[in-house]
């Protein structure tokens, strides 16, 4: 392409001198009537025969199917945070412009890992990122040597006959991006070689069925409580679960979006990292950009760190959503000096940094001191590499994935550094970055990857996006996410071993460590002081639970509500509803021993809502103080359908203990609107008034609960 890139080198520079956007757009016409045709044209090879496509019905011909298209090629691989930074703009691009106006994106996947090569996790990472174009598997890289493609992402964008017009490399051109493909494509309109066909698509994630979680990333545990927080990222959401996967608070969803406020109506992007301790939980907002906070008392969401676009600073030292940031990818709490967790790391995968806001008044270990709320780069040069080093400013990371403190043993903060395939330390004393496990001594090598067990840079991971720290058993537990396995590291000894998984990415739900399989699993945790190891296993969707004393394996069912029998229980389940919960009181019910009660529901959403699919909607009954009422009842359970619902029935038992009761029946709705993608969680609670007669009858008394909002 060395004509083309000759010609475009030129375009550059030129643009770079433009005074406005009319004389950008009149030097692009210029130098497509100089490069469009003639002998010089430079012609895109032909897709080759047999290559697997995704989100098309059959494979796509450039020379045939696309021909009269203008066709922008994105050489992306699917691990690449650069790649992924890109994809908004691609986005907003097809928003814009579609087949019909003669604009066509092809995706194609040139892998960097062997594990990104296979097929069904290209799928995967296509649903993971929403990606609705063409992608097309180029397993052995051909197109991208025939196109002479160094690095990720590239762009390459082609004219109607296959011409190669322009290459873009790297991210950060949307605004380059548009104008080229504006100009381009009314210069070839205006030539009438612009075809109006259609492209014939067939999207993989209309062939999937509905879960509980999409593609979770990250998970913590409380261990005063034994909640989980679980980064539900295909969703959108946080839930909040008792450590059985009950649902105990579902934040956001199902669509993608940036608000604070209730927790009832707050929304996320893709989050990843979580923590949670004493009812506040910290978010990896991932897409986003922001770190947000979920305080569960309050019921609140605000953003702590962030504008919410993605940001080039490498420095940071402002506050709050005055500081930019980009990528966060994980967090851990840590401290420098006696105020407990008074530090919040993160694992800036976008500048490929560790960065730390202060949640309190502190100073770094180089004693510098900054106000609560500051947020800073703490190690990283920014640079896109291996390099270990004394001075943490100077060491330079990849892609830095995954964090866990590690205090009082090794005062230090480990590190996943995924595009390095490493694990690597921090020291919260000095800050000096040293290698763990994995990778090798040329900083600048980022292919030094590969599953084998050993000691130090002699073992191999391949990248490698969660760690947890067992500071009951000292040792550190690795998920090692395309080698589909969780692995254990003895910091003493650097020895990396494998503790489960067979390599193979299948969802096997094995007894035993040597038996499960996981299919890149993308976070751990440490749970029940040092018992329990949580591994979310992105591609699975679970979250599956290894029993770290007795060597097994069981899967975390994630549930909106459980029938509890309430027989067993010294208090019947009380359900939480939001504060701003409808209250209604209900015309007093007469009823009798041995009677059943049949509460049908008549709720009515908001024109063009429905129920939020996977959402925990739920119903509940209560009686404060009567337990007796509910004995051996489900007294809880699941709404999926409104329209369909069999409604709540319970029987008033034998024995009856009073003569009159406050039945309260609890409606907790997630639902969205079609028209404006807005969702929101309400909640109504029916107060019922119960007098019970003294004549025993087998009828069933129907009470209808009607609410329109």
């Amino acid at each position: 392409m060395a004509g083309v890139s000759g010609a475009q080198a030129q375009l550059e520079a030129a643009l770079l001198e433009a005074a406005g956007q009319i004389q950008k757009e009149q030097l692009i016409l210029q130098y497509l009537g100089k490069i469009d045709g003639g002998e010089t044209e430079l012609k895109a090879p032909e897709f080759a025969e047999g290559l697997e496509w995704v989100n098309t019905e059959t494979s796509l011909l450039l020379h045939k199917d696309l021909c009269g298209k203008v066709v922008i090629l994105d050489f992306f691989t699917y691990c690449c945070i650069n790649c992924m930074h890109l994809l908004p703009d691609l986005h907003a691009l097809e928003e814009k412009y579609s087949d019909k106006d003669g604009l066509v994106i092809v995706g194609v996947h040139s892998a960097k890992f062997p594990n990104e090569k296979v097929l069904k996790n290209i799928q995967n990472a296509v649903l993971r990122y929403n990606i609705t174009h063409p992608v097309v598997n180029d397993a052995d890289a051909k197109l991208w040597q025939e196109l002479e493609v160094t690095c990720w992402p590239t762009l390459v964008i082609l004219g109607p006959r296959g011409n190669i017009l322009f290459t873009l490399i790297g991210e950060g051109h949307k605004e380059k991006l548009f104008t080229l493909i504006s100009v381009t494509l009314k210069y070839y309109k205006d030539k009438g070689e612009i075809m109006d066909h259609a492209i014939k698509l067939k999207l993989y994630k209309d062939s999937l069925p509905p879960s509980s979680l999409l593609f979770p990333g990250k998970i913590a545990v409380d261990n005063a409580t034994g909640r989980l927080a679980i980064a539900d990222s295909g969703h959108h959401r946080i839930l909040v679960t008792e450590k059985n996967g009950e649902i105990l608070h579902a934040i956001g969803g199902p669509k993608s979006g940036w608000k604070d406020g209730s927790i009832f109506e707050a929304s996320f992007n893709s989050p990843q990292g979580v923590l949670i301790k004493d009812n506040i939980i910290y978010v990896a907002d991932t897409e986003n950009h922001v770190i947000r906070k979920i305080d569960l008392t309050s019921e609140m969401v605000s953003t702590i760190a962030g504008t919410g676009v993605q940001g080039t600073d490498h420095e940071g030292g402002k506050t709050g959503v005055e500081q930019s940031i980009s990528s966060p990818w994980d967090l851990a709490f840590g401290t420098f000096d006696s105020t407990k967790d008074s530090l919040l790391f993160i694992a800036m995968a976008g500048t490929h940094q560790i960065w730390v806001i202060f949640l309190e008044d502190g100073k770094l270990h180089s004693g510098i001191e900054y106000k609560k709320g500051t947020c800073i780069r703490f190690a990283g040069s920014g640079n896109e590499e291996n390099r270990n080093n004394s001075y943490p400013h100077k060491a330079g990371f990849a892609q830095p994935s995954g964090l866990s403190v590690a205090l009082p043993e090794w005062n230090c903060l480990f590190i996943s550094d995924s595009e390095s395939s490493t694990i690597r330390s921090v020291s919260l004393k000095n800050g000096a970055v040293k290698n763990l496990v994995g990778g090798e001594r040329d900083p600048l090598n980022l292919f030094a990857f590969g599953d084998l067990d050993g000691i130090g840079i002699n073992a191999k991971l391949q990248h490698p996006l969660g760690v947890a720290w067992n500071e009951k058993r000292s040792l550190l537990y690795v998920a090692d996410s395309y080698n589909h396995k969780i692995k254990v590291i003895d910091p003493k000894t650097k020895q990396c071993t494998t503790l489960a998984g067979t390599g193979k990415p299948d969802n096997v739900i094995g007894a035993k460590f040597n038996q499960v399989t996981f299919n890149e699993p993308g976070g751990v945790c440490v749970g029940e002081h040092g018992d329990v190891l949580y591994v979310v296993d992105t591609n699975n969707h679970k979250v599956k639970v290894l029993d770290l004393e007795m060597q097994t394996v069981y899967v975390l069912a994630i549930t909106a509500a459980v029938a509890v029998d309430a027989s067993k229980s010294t208090k019947p389940k009380i359900s939480r509803l939001p504060k701003s919960a409808h209250s209604l009181q209900m015309v007093p019910l007469v009823v009798s021993c041995g009677q059943t009660v049949q509460f049908c529901l008549k709720i009515d959403l908001p024109e063009g809502a429905e129920l939020t699919e996977g959402a925990p909607s739920y119903w509940a009954l209560f009686a404060e103080g009567h337990d007796w009422l509910f004995a051996g009842q489900k007294i809880s359970g699941t709404i999926v359908d409104l329209a369909n619902h069999p409604g709540v029935f319970f029987v008033i038992p034998a024995q009856v203990k009073t003569n009159a009761l406050l039945l309260s029946i609890d409606v907790c709705l997630y639902f969205c609107k079609k028209n404006d993608n807005s969702c929101q969680m309400k909640g109504i609670s029916f107060q019922q008034p119960l007098q019970f007669s003294n004549i025993c009858q087998d009828t069933i008394s129907k009470v209808n609960l009607s609410f329109s909002f």
